[in-house]
């Protein structure tokens, strides 16, 4: 494939994801103004044990088959039934244990809505392999269509439960109902079909690749949902709420252009796998390019999240404020350790993320066992300052394998820093006038647009450049078209 073809497969994939993260973003605001704080903190709890859960389904065998080169039927086949038993099985565990997390939470109530979220469970084990599949031949534009299905009918769903009172349950309903959806729409959609056949000795041969990748997830998703549970367990429902809350949006924003990018990078990185100078350049590219996207929107949420919280949440989700700041922080760099670990595995190194993984969790456990019982901010300040060790572990291996260390990185990405930065300063100023809050916040997003592009023209940014004439030739052939 060429360039063209991935820069188009990325298009819809980003098209799948933010058009996804749009609709949501809408329907969760509406939801959070209708319904009360101390409801999304029971969902919230709910979502990192199915969160934690899909790690056994999301991770391992699906990506051994998008890099291994040569996959047949048999190893789609034989990883789909695989995978379908052991969802079916985890669902199983999941709907046993529901009485004792509601007693460990303290939340009676906890138990069916454990039950019933759990089923979205099974739900992924089944559209797991789809998933693969779709992704390793690049048929993005499916995935947009399925993806667009699902979020639709989820929205119309969620939106008329909580309008009629619903409460927890609408978040509920939504949260199934888009997986449900999604997963129909995408076997209608993508005519690949499991066939009669099994084999335990090609699972096999997967799994001393697909075990390091489903470890490395299980222990950086648990981590993670960690330290929601702690907040959940030892502070109030509401304290997880606006922790959560402040957590969703800069996650959101900086795990969908994540997708977006490593969805095309890492099966495009595993065609090319052993040539290691052409993985380098790849690897570059995807840094640069995604840091050059993800800077205006987290460092320009974080300047404004005074203004963005009154709009578009209300006043009374204002303590969610400085948890949105430091999250933007520490998701900053985030495309950076994820792009390392997808050039390892893509070159059959599953290994590396695995040990990579492993260190940046023990960084982690350390800053969390000391700031656990301080408060809720202490565990996301600490997590927002260890930013910076994290990704130097990711980009440690790199150096010895692809001969790209870590302060190369840095160096191609500072000139995106220092726009993002200037212009991130000059947006905080901007709040500082009394103006109505809605034109406030829409002059700070003008502003801030204006000034992101105008420094990357001025000072010829190579990542805007890129972008630009990759975007230029589909403008030309529509107007040829007319």
């Amino acid at each position: 494939m060429d360039k063209r073809t991935y820069f188009t497969n990325f298009i819809w994939r980003s098209l799948e994801r933010w058009g996804a993260l749009g609709l949501s973003f809408i329907v969760s605001i509406i939801l959070a103004r209708i319904l009360d704080p101390s409801v999304y903190g029971t969902i919230a709890i709910v979502t990192v044990l199915i969160t934690i859960l899909d790690i056994f389904l999301d991770s391992g065998f699906g990506n051994a088959l998008i890099q291994k080169k040569d996959a047949d039927e048999l190893d789609y086949s034989s990883i789909f039934y695989f995978n379908v038993a052991f969802s079916a099985l985890l669902y199983v565990l999941l709907f046993l244990l529901a009485p004792v997390l509601a007693s460990f939470f303290d939340l009676p109530e906890l138990t069916n809505v454990v039950r019933v979220m759990g089923i979205s469970v099974f739900i992924t084990g089944v559209k797991n392999i789809q998933q693969s599949y779709v992704t390793k031949h690049m048929m993005f534009k499916k995935f947009f269509f399925a993806t667009l299905i699902g979020t639709v009918c989820a929205a119309v769903v969620g939106l008329t439960m909580a309008y009629n009172g619903f409460g927890v349950w609408a978040l509920v309903a939504q949260y199934v109902c888009n997986n449900l959806v999604d997963t129909i729409a995408l076997w209608i959609l993508v005519k690949w079909r499991p066939q009669a056949k099994f084999s335990l000795q090609r699972v096999k041969l997967l799994f001393p690749f697909a075990w390091k990748l489903l470890a490395s997830s299980v222990i950086f998703q648990g981590y993670q949902q960690l330290r929601q549970l702690l907040v959940g367990k030892f502070y109030t429902k509401s304290d997880l709420a606006y922790y959560n809350q402040g957590y969703q949006f800069p996650n959101l924003l900086s795990s969908n252009l994540n997708a977006s990018i490593n969805s095309i990078m890492f099966p495009a990185m595993s065609r090319v796998q052993d040539d290691k100078v052409h993985v380098r350049n790849m690897l570059s590219r995807s840094i640069k390019t995604s840091q050059f996207v993800v800077c205006p929107f987290v460092l320009g949420l974080a300047a404004c999240a005074d203004t963005f919280v009154k709009v578009i949440l209300t006043d009374k989700w204002l303590p969610c404020v400085p948890y949105l700041q430091l999250f933007c922080i520490a998701f900053m760099f985030g495309q950076m350790g994820t792009a390392n670990q997808n050039a390892h595995i893509s070159v059959g190194r599953s290994d590396l993320k695995l040990k990579t993984e492993i260190g940046k969790t023990g960084l982690d456990l350390i800053v969390l066992i000391i700031t656990v019982f301080i408060s809720p901010l202490a565990i996301a300040i600490g997590y927002a300052l260890s930013t910076i060790p994290r990704m130097v572990i990711c980009a440690w291996p790199t150096k010895k394998l692809l001969n790209y260390s870590f302060v190369q990185q840095i160096k191609d990405i500072l000139p995106n820093l220092c726009i993002g930065l200037i212009m991130a300063i000059c947006v905080k100023l901007i709040g500082m006038i009394k103006l109505p809050t809605l034109v406030l916040f829409l002059v700070q997003i003008l502003i801030g647009v204006v000034i992101y592009v105008g420094l990357s023209i001025i000072t010829k940014n190579d990542s805007f450049y890129y972008i630009f004439n990759l975007i230029k030739p589909f403008f030309n052939r529509k107007k040829g078209k007319e």
